[in-house]
């Protein structure tokens, strides 16, 4: 269910997008959300598709991304990519210590939209 809020949040980027630059109608939309995020694509499609009825975005297909979970060492700050079944047994392939930050892996954003 949390992944209503979200879409919601999208449909008015997506609105406030197109009302300033005269769009007609929003084709696609495309998504960039991290692995560690634990929205359903699906989901964010369905609710999308009932939120958006009766506006320029209506019909628009969502497509997603996932974006892969980087960690930067806090030591010398080489960055990585690790698998979530790894997290938490990780060590840096720079340094050997497992003293990291995650750079991504948990956003969503807009990346770009497809219109007419």
């Amino acid at each position: 269910m949390h992944e209503l809020p979200i879409t919601e949040s999208i449909l008015n980027v997506v609105i406030t997008y197109a009302e300033k630059n005269n769009v007609k109608k929003v084709m696609a939309i495309n998504l960039r959300v991290g692995r560690l995020s634990d929205l359903e694509d699906e989901w964010i499609q369905r609710y999308f598709d009932y939120l958006s009825k009766g506006t320029v975005a209506e019909g628009a297909k969502l497509n997603i991304e996932r974006t892969p979970i980087k960690l930067q060492c806090n030591s010398c700050a080489t960055t990585y990519e690790v698998e979530i079944s790894n997290m938490s047994e990780t060590n840096c392939p720079g340094c050997g210590k497992n003293d990291s930050k995650m750079i991504s892996g948990r956003e969503y954003y807009i990346k770009d939209m497809e219109v007419q």
